[in-house]
């Protein structure tokens, strides 16, 4: 079986619903999830913090560096890292596929 074929794309919306340098959180698939957009390129990740349980798309949005609202830890959002303490387990990314204007995240 090919990866592709395993591999689910789904609908997210328009690039356009998130705002430039900003982040959004709605719900893909069942999921939970914190999508971004920074410097034209979209982004996404679990929305709810490894550390604490707050949304990811509460927090502030640093270049490609989203803060917790609930204890200031910062992940990247390019590969989900934990960049600061207190966090110590990353943020899960996905991947997303821009296609006529409509961002797909792929789980």
């Amino acid at each position: 079986m090919s990866d592709q074929l395993s591999e689910q794309w789904l609908d997210a919306g328009t690039v356009d619903e998130i705002p430039a340098d900003d982040v959004v959180g709605l719900a893909v698939g069942g999921k939970d999830l914190a999508l971004y957009r920074v410097d034209g390129e979209v982004f996404a990740t679990d929305n709810i913090c490894t550390h604490g349980h707050a949304r990811l798309c509460d927090g502030f949005l640093d270049g490609h560096e989203i803060e917790c609202p609930l204890h200031q830890g910062k992940f990247d959002i390019r590969n989900g890292k934990a960049m600061c303490a207190p966090l110590t387990e990353d943020v899960k990314t996905y991947p997303i596929r821009i296609e006529d204007g409509r961002v797909f995240v792929g789980f």
